[in-house]
């Protein structure tokens, strides 16, 4: 059956280009499209062992099966609700039986993805899909994933050894973990330099793990969630093979500023791999805002907030941002404060320690934590307070590294180096002021030096999230030998940070400061302590594990609600892939169509935008080139045509470029001023005196533009526009938010509107649009009689979806005898108004060129515009 399915989904592969362009087709075929989008290693690496077909699976859509061993048991179980986990690593430990060699397997029940289904109701069913702490021998692997998904509802991803090394060791932990920690690979010595095969080795094994994940998911019901760096372009994939899936993600480490992550040579490939999900998920703000402003930066993406919730509006997807640090496993820890072994080390610790001052870190060992910083700040406290000497202890627990290499051994090495110094220089027989535990601890054992520490310290440089202090505040709470108090030192470049507002925040890098933190902090009031320890024991309580994986899965189905409300077309190849979602009435515009109801009319009007739809938004020139001149003079020339360009340009500006069109009409400045044609007068459509709030918006604009370095005014006769194209993104961007509010309070009595656009914030009189425009003109050939049976709009720009709503409730009012046909065009595949979309400006020209070939006078010449008409849709 495995190999009747490979050789389906190869023949989908090649037949996925085609099915872009065949409609419904397309959508039942793009669930099941299994093309290899990069040949980036060879074959045999990707030769994986299929999952055993044993969950459940239905029927999505009609004739297309969800794979085939479906049974009546398989059916009736299929409507649980189910969510899909995609983590690195499998929450399992894994032994091997040392007489039958057989792997045993059990849930590692500290693992926060096995903890994690705590916050789903008791009838959700949850499937883990990842890789194996060890490898697994080829002739096991089937065995080994028979039991694994029948036994725990895992599914593993039996990476090659060569190939999980590079992806893991190389390029993950090698090169993406120190980038976002904000180190980079300045010189050979210190990080890694990008490495070609590394990444496709990450892309390879992405693929591997989609490959499993939609072996096991129905697309149609199921919730995926994936997380952490390690499968960052996943989502990917999954949207590749369809485009409705319902795709969370969540980042467990920090995201850099768009400096740091810029220098990442595959960064936009990351970059739109994460747009691919409907939910991404960060711990702080800061890391959002870092994820926003790359957004912003290089792929000119506005984010908004809508009803409290971020929002990317990416090719007609929202993609939603959602802030939320995790919390701990409350039932979890406290059932291990209650265990005898933990009373009893505990006492163990109060008789070893006693009379002493205990302050208790535990880190990970590696460069990032800030042990060594941390050391060095004890080391000052000792030697500016001679009199904590001999009463206070710092009891260092190191868990061991999660990774190997120079940058490691050379921590370690510092580590040991600064803790033999200090206990050397302020030690004495029966007092050891460093305590350093470099060895695997027991939980209950953790749980014990945190129930007796009196200040708990977090120092590290950059970490994601760190949940040691939610463990230690936990921890306080619950011990029966103290008063319900903490203190706590903590980082300010830790995820926990922001949420713990009790905390005395530190600059690891600034060492007196953290010393004089852990004296303050242990000298502090008793009162103080509780107040302090009690709101921070109130919010981690309510803001547990579960709470976490609740709020986010509810979130996630939110955002992804509405997918079949609308419809979608894959485009892009590669890692460039992404679905565009947009109404399910737009539709490309064929030149056929529209010129077949073009020959049929008897009188027409036709607006046209002018920048980003018949010159190009990059175009430097706006001068019209000759083809086009002759495609408008062909239109004007044809008496049943009435053609208008509609444009935010001045007067001035218009009349000069579009000279040789003498019978055109121009519509300036949004419609301020209108010429019927070139031997006619423009005309206003309001009295000049009602200008005068220029002159309160001007020195507003001038205040705005000194301060933003690459703006500048643009004075029209009806209104001022303030562009900043050219400034900073991210800083003009907030500029003109603040502009935006700032105009709008002073012009709140003035009749005029401020808007804000593409790069642009924009004040103009109230009354004054393109659709407004639109409608006048509409109106005055009906007045002579020459009521339309065709309307032509074309357009780009927000500004030009007034134009497609206003012809639209125009002919929604018109007679039912005199509704004419309407052709609202926008140019792009974007969310919009109209009801056709055509591509780029090269297709404006086409088509208009179609159009004005059906107009030459001389039906037997040969074509004066040479287009070729594409059948689409």
């Amino acid at each position: 059956m495995n190999s009747l399915w490979a050789e389906q989904t190869i023949l989908v592969g090649y037949l996925y280009p085609i099915s872009l362009f065949v409609g419904c087709f397309y959508l039942l075929m793009a669930s099941k499209s299994c093309v290899n989008i990069l040949d980036l290693v060879p074959d045999k690496l990707l030769d994986i062992p299929h999952t055993p077909r044993t969950l459940p699976r239905v029927m999505t859509l009609p004739g297309i099966i969800n794979g085939y061993d479906v049974d009546s048991d398989s059916i009736s179980s299929g409507c649980r609700e189910r969510k899909i986990i995609v983590t690195n690593v499998l929450p399992l430990h894994i032994q091997r039986d040392p007489d039958t060699l057989k792997l045993t397997f059990s849930f590692d029940e500290d693992s926060l993805y096995w903890q994690l289904k705590d916050g789903f109701s008791p009838e959700t069913e949850v499937v883990y899909v990842g890789s194996l702490k060890v490898e697994v021998d080829a002739s096991e692997q089937e065995e080994v994933a028979q039991k694994l998904l029948e036994e725990f509802n895992c599914v593993p991803t039996f990476l090659p050894h060569d190939l999980h090394k590079k992806f893991y060791a190389g390029f993950c932990k090698q090169q993406l973990w120190p980038l976002f920690h904000y180190m980079l690979p300045i010189c050979p010595d210190h990080a890694d330099r990008f490495d070609r095969l590394l990444w496709q080795a990450y892309v390879s094994a992405n693929k591997i793990f989609a490959d499993k994940v939609m072996e096991v998911a129905d697309p149609d019901d199921d919730y995926i969630w994936v997380h952490d760096y390690h499968l960052m372009i996943l989502p990917t994939f999954l949207r590749k093979r369809y485009n409705r899936v319902k795709l969370g993600f969540f980042l467990h480490s920090p995201f850099p500023s768009s400096e740091i992550y810029r220098t990442l040579p595959v960064r936009d490939e990351i970059l739109k791999g994460l747009l691919n999900c409907d939910l991404i998920g960060f711990h702080t703000f800061d890391y959002a805002r870092h994820f926003l402003s790359c957004c912003s930066r290089m792929m000119g993406l506005d984010y908004e907030s809508k009803r409290g919730h971020i929002g990317l509006d990416y090719f007609g997807r929202t993609v939603y941002i959602k802030i939320l640090p995790v919390g701990i496993h409350m039932g979890r820890l406290e059932s291990v404060l209650n265990l005898p072994i933990t009373s009893s080390k505990v006492k163990e610790i109060r008789q070893r320690f006693k009379g002493k001052k205990l302050i208790v870190g535990v880190d990970d060992m590696d460069i990032f934590k800030g042990i060594s910083l941390k050391l060095l700040a004890f080391e000052h406290l000792l030697q500016m307070n001679p009199v904590v000497r001999g009463n206070l202890v710092l009891i260092q627990i190191v868990n061991p590294a999660r990774s190997t290499g120079k940058d490691v051994q050379e921590a370690k090495q510092e580590t040991y180096l600064i803790v033999n110094r200090i206990n050397e220089t302020y030690g004495s027989p029966d007092y050891e002021p460093v305590v350093l535990i470099d060895r695997p601890v027991a939980r209950y054992e953790k749980s014990a030096y945190y129930s007796m520490a009196d200040c708990c310290i977090v120092n590290a440089v950059r970490d994601g999230m760190n949940l040691v202090p939610y463990k230690y505040i936990v921890c306080r709470q619950h011990s029966p030998h103290f008063d319900k108090s903490s203190m706590l030192v903590v980082s300010e470049f830790v995820g926990c940070s922001p949420s713990l507002s009790g905390a005395i925040r530190v600059n690891p890098w600034d060492i007196e400061s953290v010393a004089g933190a852990i004296n303050s902090a242990l000298t502090v009031k008793d009162s103080e302590k509780k107040l302090r320890h009690e709101k921070h024991y109130n919010y981690v309580s309510t803001h547990d594990l579960a709470y976490w994986a609740r709020s986010f899965m509810q979130d996630l189905e939110r955002a992804s609600k509405d997918h079949y409300h609308k419809r979608c077309w894959g485009i892009g190849f590669g890692l460039g892939f992404r679905v565009v979602s947009l109404s399910p009435s737009f539709r490309k515009l064929s030149p056929n169509y529209i010129v077949s109801a073009y020959k049929k009319s008897n009188r027409r009007a036709i607006f046209l935008d002018y920048d980003g739809t018949l010159i190009p938004q990059s175009s430097i020139a706006k001068t019209p080139s000759e083809e086009l001149v002759s495609i408008l003079n062909t239109l004007c020339n044809d008496p049943k045509n009435t053609v208008f360009i509609v444009s935010g340009r001045k007067r001035s500006s218009l009349s000069e470029w579009l000279a040789p069109c003498e019978q055109l009409g121009l519509a300036a400045e949004h419609g301020y001023f209108t010429r019927w044609g070139g031997s006619s007068e423009w005309e206003s459509s309001i009295p000049a005196t009602d200008l005068e709030w220029k002159e309160i918006a001007e020195p507003v604009m001038k205040l705005y533009t000194e301060a933003t370095d690459g703006s500048s005014i643009e004075a029209k006769e009806s209104g001022l526009v303030w562009h900043h194209r050219d400034a900073d993104p991210d800083f003009g961007s907030c500029q003109a938010k603040e502009m935006l509010v700032h105009l709008e309070n002073v012009l709140a009595n003035e009749p005029a509107v401020v808007k804000r656009g593409q790069h642009i914030v924009e004040v103009k009189p109230q009354g004054v649009t393109k659709g407004l425009v639109a409608e006048r003109i509409l109106s005055r050939m009906v007045e002579k009689g020459e009521g339309p049976d065709f309307v032509t709009c074309i357009g780009d720009d927000r500004s030009d979806e007034d134009m497609f709503e206003s012809i639209r409730n125009t002919i929604l009012t018109a007679s039912a005898s005199s509704k004419p046909e309407i052709f609202a065009c926008t140019v792009g595949r974007k969310p919009s108004k109209a009801k056709f979309y055509l591509d780029d400006t090269a297709d404006v020209i086409k088509l208009l060129g179609g159009l004005a070939n059906a107009s030459d006078p001389d039906p037997g010449k040969t074509a004066r515009f040479q287009v070729t008409f594409d059948t689409i849709f």
